[in-house]
């Protein structure tokens, strides 16, 4: 279990909470009221936004009162903080009270950076930060989840449950709660995974347009046969398939040097889907995904049409890709 913040790391402190990822930031704010709690039960909790804070508020917020002197206060959006309260501010957290742990929220971007940059110089001031994690980080994100909850999970467990769950790092922390709550006292890999996450049917679809796409012929086939048992229509098939081979032919063909956000909206996917297409597109000419396209649009019409027997519609597809692969 990852170790949360003491009492003695809070109180007679102020702790900074700077950075985009809102999940984050409430975690790290949960985990001080958490800390000033377990010291003392009666702990008083109070909360302010920053934009409603003077000298005499913050008094008021961070005095003992009949029933307890410990307290624990939070200052929301710190981006907002009117510029008469700055002076304030910055004097209390040079000498903060005691049996009082101060938390101060910036939700990031440069507004208010005048004050981070005072308040980070000040002894009594820890910064915590939450930079935004890139999509190459999510799946190191759910295996620290799935450890904090006492459990472990493979790499490819890890990244399944990303490609299926999506890139809300709240949706992916409850998921990895799922998942070692389930498997109690057992390492999750990418069977158990798919046992509860798999049973969507994009997410089928898209594992077996995944295989296809870089070349794995037997995985495809296999996650063909699971995807079709499982009520997966043939459609989502061809349609995964599509939309694997309209990525795959964008990002070959997108300007260099552009960051993975920007290369993610010209390429039209989501962001971790990029590092897919990477690995992917070192087997692929421009002239064989030019023939996968027009293999899938063939597919797709037989599967709305004249096909009798869309599993080998499907299972020809997925040999007719695999094969294409490496063909320059």
């Amino acid at each position: 279990m990852v170790r949360g913040p003491q009492a003695a790391d809070v109180l007679g402190r102020v702790t900074l909470v700077t950075g985009k990822e809102e999940f984050l930031n409430e975690r790290t704010v949960v985990a001080v009221r958490a800390a000033v709690r377990a010291y003392d039960a009666e702990a008083e909790l109070a909360e302010t936004p920053a934009a409603d804070l003077s000298l005499a508020t913050l008094g008021e917020l961070a005095a003992p009162s009949l029933f307890s002197s410990i307290r624990c206060v939070v200052v929301r959006s710190l981006e907002n903080l009117p510029e008469e309260s700055v002076e304030g501010l910055l004097g209390y957290a040079a000498a903060p009270a005691e049996e009082v742990a101060l938390v101060l929220v910036h939700g990031g971007g440069p507004k208010g950076s005048g004050v981070l940059n005072k308040l980070r110089k000040l002894p009594a001031v820890t910064e915590s930060k939450s930079g935004e994690l890139k999509t190459s980080e999510l799946p190191a994100f759910v295996a620290s989840e799935v450890r904090s909850y006492g459990s472990s999970i493979d790499k490819e467990g890890a990244v399944f449950l990303v490609q299926a769950v999506g890139q809300d790092l709240r949706s992916l922390s409850a998921a990895a709660h799922q998942l070692t709550n389930d498997f109690a006292g057992a390492a999750i890999d990418v069977e158990k995974v798919k046992k509860y996450y798999g049973g969507r049917a994009e997410a089928k679809s898209f594992a077996v347009a995944d295989a296809a796409f870089a070349g794995r012929r037997q995985a495809a086939l296999e996650e063909l046969r699971w995807a079709l048992e499982g009520g997966t229509a043939a459609v989502l098939v061809t349609s995964a398939f599509a939309g694997s081979a309209r990525g795959l032919a964008r990002f070959k063909s997108a300007p260099g040097r552009m960051s993975e956000a920007d290369l993610a909206r010209e390429v039209g996917v989501p962001p971790w889907k990029l590092r897919t297409l990477r690995d992917q597109s070192r087997g692929w000419s421009d002239a064989a995904i030019g023939r996968a396209i027009r293999a899938v649009a063939q597919a797709d019409a037989d599967i709305k049409g004249a096909a009798t027997d869309p599993s080998y519609t499907l299972e020809r597809l997925v040999l007719t890709v695999t094969g294409l692969r490496d063909q320059r």
